[in-house]
């Protein structure tokens, strides 16, 4: 690896703030010392299978490869979770020759970003629960408490919790936790701009209600000036470097199934400020993360996207064509005709967004030659360009062809799938069916009842953050492939009115994962001379 410092000299970034030999972080003063004028292109996929396709590996490769063509590109990814790297998705950082170093500590610790997030949150949940003791905010309703505790790890049991138990315990309170990467504060440090907008935010998260209904936000307790001064460092963009040395800048880490799923727009302003290309992903499908990219990411940042490259791989239209996890390495081309109405789907909603896509074939050793084959025939008939990538096996070089295409692709508009002056219930129902291709839409009397709160609370002008699946583009799981005359389910709407989203909880969504019956953590170890290995 080279020296962080000379990682940022390649695209002419003066100032970092090192954090030893190969991480730094970018002070916000020097995000803004040029003007923008990198083309924005996002990588994303279709449905995935549970082991992920690639999408990280396909970003990281497509930047590298613009380097070999004589362009400058930074890509910008999200913050690797703990919660997947000891569950079953493992790491965040790409594979094979095509990753973000140093990707060991980058999967775990990182420059401590997930922590401060997660300090700052519990911090406000524990004054909230003092308050109730301490009497010092005696209407406080604790029946009507909206701000739970948040945990960077799948922890399926702690998902509902009795707090206070004992003598001297606090005071007594149903509460829940979900994963960090879940609670508000990931959003609101991935949609900050500054230090202001960082407290202003924080201000106006919503914690609950007095017994007499009115709000209580976070600005009542007194601790904003404390949670941003644990997130004064998180607020800055890391930058580290590809297995090529190119630079990639690695922020903030909201999932895409039950948050907004992209990186921070601090990041995104370095990749358009000081580069040619800012190559940037979003997370899962185009379902989730292409649709929040547009609708969320890019009209809170105000700026065009160039073009899309949409992952798809042979395992995953065998999965969409029914076959079952332990049979995907098996030769199935049947299954793969059969899944391929996935892809389509996919390819059709990068198109209503706004954008041509290029699909990026993730090639994976198992790949019979007949499948690949089979796959590049299927997409020719869907009169889409597309290439194989070689990322994995050849670092940049491997995706010289992807970055061809991508070359010469001019900024356009995307095509917002709501107006933000719709109503809630409007926002949703147009996701749901113009993006998901759902017949409809069942509320749940809960969801009703939060409809009417957010609209009492004049918070109609919110994004829509949806909370649903990433493995179909319905609300339930195991339907598969392109599904039709299917309704999703709303059963809830949380209200984040820090960061200014509704985010409407779909099917059975959780915002705490589990463990699989066989955790990634049981491979992870550390070796006599001090190397961490067995991260996936």
């Amino acid at each position: 690896m080279k020296p962080i410092t000379e990682v940022a000299e390649k695209v002419e970034i003066e100032k970092v703030i090192p954090y030893g030999y190969d991480k730094a972080k970018i002070p916000l003063d020097e995000i803004w010392k040029k003007d923008r004028r990198g083309k924005v292109i996002l990588v994303t996929a279709i449905n995935p299978t549970p082991y992920g396709e690639g999408k990280t590996t396909t970003a990281i490769g497509t930047s590298m490869a613009f380097w070999h063509l004589g362009k400058k590109s930074i890509v910008t990814l999200r913050e690797p979770s703990l919660g997947p790297v000891f569950g079953i998705k493992g790491g965040g950082t790409g594979g094979g020759k095509s990753t973000v170093e140093p990707s060991e500590e980058i999967n775990l610790h990182f420059t401590g970003d997930f922590h401060a997030i997660q300090i700052a949150h519990n911090l406000l949940s524990t004054v909230v629960n003092n308050a109730m003791f301490h009497k010092t905010m005696p209407d406080l309703d604790r029946e009507g408490i909206l701000w739970g505790r948040v945990l960077d790890m799948n922890a399926r049991e702690l998902r509902k919790v009795v707090l206070g138990i004992g003598e001297n315990g606090g005071a007594i309170q149903e509460d829940y936790f979900e994963i960090t990467s879940a609670s508000e504060i990931s959003a609101i440090v991935a949609i900050a701009k500054s230090y202001k907008e960082l407290k202003e935010r924080l201000s106006n998260i919503l914690v609950g209600f007095k017994t007499d209904k009115t709000p209580v936000f976070a600005k009542d307790f007194n601790v904003v000036g404390a949670m941003s001064a644990v997130l004064r460092d998180a607020l800055l963009p890391n930058l580290v470097q590809t297995s090529e040395g190119t630079p990639a800048v690695i922020h903030a880490g909201p999932f895409a199934n039950i948050a907004h799923g992209h990186n921070s727009l601090l990041a995104d302003e370095i990749g358009m400020r000081y580069s040619d290309y800012l190559v940037t992903e979003a997370g899962f499908g185009s379902d989730l993360g292409a649709e929040k990219f547009v609708n969320i990411v890019s009209r809170a940042g105000d700026f065009d996207i160039s073009g899309a490259v949409l992952v798809a791989t042979v395992k995953a239209l065998k999965y969409h064509g029914g076959v079952k996890k332990k049979y995907l390495n098996e030769e199935n081309v049947e299954a793969m005709e059969k899944g391929a109405e996935n892809l389509r789907r996919h390819i059709e909603i990068v198109r209503k967004l706004g954008f041509e896509p290029v699909v990026a074939i993730n090639h994976f050793p198992q790949d019979s030659e007949k499948e690949i084959s089979k796959l590049q025939e299927l997409v020719d008939d869907m009169d889409v360009k597309f290439a194989l990538s070689e990322v994995y096996a050849q670092g940049g070089a491997g995706g010289v062809e992807i970055a061809k295409y991508l070359e010469n692709i001019e900024p356009r508009k995307p095509n917002f799938t709501y107006k933000l002056e719709d109503d809630v219930r409007e926002k949703i129902e147009k996701i749901a069916t113009e993006i998901y291709g759902a017949s409809g839409v069942n509320w749940e009397s809960k969801a009703k009842k939060d409809l009417k709160l957010v609209d009492q609370l004049g918070f109609n002008d919110f994004y829509i953050c949806m909370a649903k699946t990433q493995y179909s583009l319905s609300d339930n799981p195991k339907l598969l492939g392109a599904p039709e005359d299917f309704t999703v389910t709303v059963r809830a709407l949380k209200i984040s009115s820090g960061v200014g989203f509704i985010v409407p909880l779909l099917g059975d969504i959780s915002t705490m994962p589990g463990l699989p019956s066989k955790p990634a953590a049981e491979s992870i170890d550390l070796t006599e001379d001090g190397r961490i290995v067995g991260i996936r």
